[in-house]
Formats: structure tokens, C-alpha cells, sequence
């Protein structure tokens, strides 16, 4: 199972979130606590995205391999700063691509979203569920995978003008209902709200002091951590935090 991360809050430098917390992300990558999903390690790409001016477009940076092996990241990391991030490490599924354009954060304008799980049965599965996309969304997804559909499933969604948790908590339950037992755990933001889900792995969240951070793990031992019922949607910003269940399919 892969991890992913989002925060909003007070401008840091993005090291704060990937590699300087006791079990940040990078940490993560190598010595996960929680794969109740399968795998040991997430060691097949990382990304992270973030927002240079507030209301702007997203900036990606993302590779295959591993994130502790990325020194230009670790340099990078210490001068760059944002008060919005969102940020991935990634083990693939057996049988998907091991390439940079299958990594997360996956992006559009103002969008980056990730996913971690997998969908059941992949493709056949969602054969129908993809056919409803345009042809021109499936002739340029990023890679041959089931995230890569996820998120142009949502972005159909958000470009039709659903709200973020909205479009998440559509999407869960139309490929739920289509794949049971996939693992639909997915993160999303503008640079100015957070919204995530949890569907059959963790997602926690810490709120105050002007600050949300959404993370798969805690980055922490501190207090304030609190993890998310399973099958729910989080619509969170800096002032506050919904939690609502999503209908199961």
C-alpha cells in the first residue's frame, strides 16, 4: 500500500513534512507501520506537489524509485516553501508500470490528488465505469493504472462542478459498487481545502494553531493525531474539519 500526505497551514519548508518529522514520509517509505493492505515497503516512486503562490497553479515534482535515495529532493526540500502540499510514496500493484508517470501526486491546474489501495480486478472490473469518460480522458491518462483512472474520474466530476468531497465520495462508491474489496483511499486538494477518504486502509488527521494535515500515518508521537473512521469522506481546511460517511456500494 502506498502513503500520502496533505497540508494545509502556515508556510514550511516542505522537509518538515518529507523527511524531518520521526516518521515522515521518508521514513514511511522504508519502515511503514500500518500495511494492513499487503506489501512491506514503498519503494516504486514518490511525488510531491505544491502551490508557489497562494490561488495558483500546483507544482509536481515526482520519480520512480525511492525518496530516501533523492538527494536533489533532500537539498530541494530545506528551500522550498508552501502553506499547501501534498505529497506520496508509492508501491505499485503487481502487474502495473514502475514508471514516473504512474506516481502520485497526479495534477491539473490547481489539483493534485493521490491514491492509495488498488481497485479489485483491474481493468476488467471498471471496463463500464471507464467507458462513461470521454475518449479523450482515457487516451491521455498518465499511465496504464487504476489511480491514473481514478483521477480523471474525479476530475470529471470536479470539472462538472462537484465539490472536492463530493466528487471523492462519488467516485468511492461507483468503483466500490463496480470492484468490492478495492481499496479506495484517496487525497485531493486546490491549495485551499483537503479533502481525503478512507475505504479499507488509515487516514489520520491533526487540526489546530491554524494548521490541517491529513496523512495516511502519524508523522508524530505528538498529540492532536486522530485517525478517521473507515468509509468516510474529510472535507478539511485551516478553521475546520468535516467528517461524513460514505454510502457503501
Amino acid at each position: 500500500m502506498c502513503r500520502h500526505l496533505g497540508y494545509l497551514g502556515p508556510a514550511v519548508p516542505i522537509a518538515a513534512l518529507l523527511h524531518d518529522p520521526p516518521h515522515s514520509l521518508e521514513r514511511q517509505s522504508y519502515a511503514p507501520g500500518d500495511m494492513r493492505g499487503g506489501g512491506t515497503v514503498n519503494v516504486d516512486g514518490y511525488g510531491v506537489g505544491w502551490y508557489p503562490a497562494p490561488g495558483g497553479p500546483a507544482v509536481r515534482y515526482r520519480r520512480a524509485g525511492t525518496l530516501w535515495s533523492d538527494e536533489n529532493l533532500a537539498q530541494l526540500s530545506r528551500v522550498v516553501v508552501s502553506g499547501a502540499v501534498l505529497a506520496a510514496v508509492r508501491s505499485a500493484t503487481v502487474g502495473m508500470p514502475v514508471v514516473e508517470t504512474a506516481c502520485a501526486p497526479f495534477t491539473d491546474g490547481r489539483w493534485l490528488f493521490s491514491h492509495n489501495g488498488r481497485i479489485t480486478g483491474w481493468p476488467g472490473s471498471v471496463v463500464d465505469v471507464a467507458a462513461a469518460l470521454p475518449t479523450a480522458a482515457l487516451l491521455t491518462l498518465d499511465a496504464p493504472t487504476d489511480s491514473a483512472l481514478l483521477w480523471a474520474l474525479v476530475r470529471s466530476r470536479l470539472d462538472a462542478g462537484a465539490a472536492p468531497g463530493a466528487a471523492l465520495a462519488d467516485v468511492v462508491s461507483e468503483v466500490a459498487a463496480a470492484a468490492p474489496g478495492s481499496r479506495l483511499n484517496l487525497l485531493l486538494t486546490d491549495g485551499t481545502v483537503l479533502a481525503g477518504t478512507t475505504w479499507t486502509h488509515s487516514l489520520w488527521v491533526r487540526a489546530g494553531d491554524g494548521a490541517v494535515t491529513l496523512a495516511s500515518e502519524p508523522l508524530d508521537p505528538g498529540p492532536g493525531w486522530r485517525e478517521l473512521p473507515d468509509g468516510h469522506v474529510v472535507v478539511a481546511d485551516v478553521s475546520s474539519v468535516d467528517v461524513k460517511r460514505i454510502g457503501r456500494g
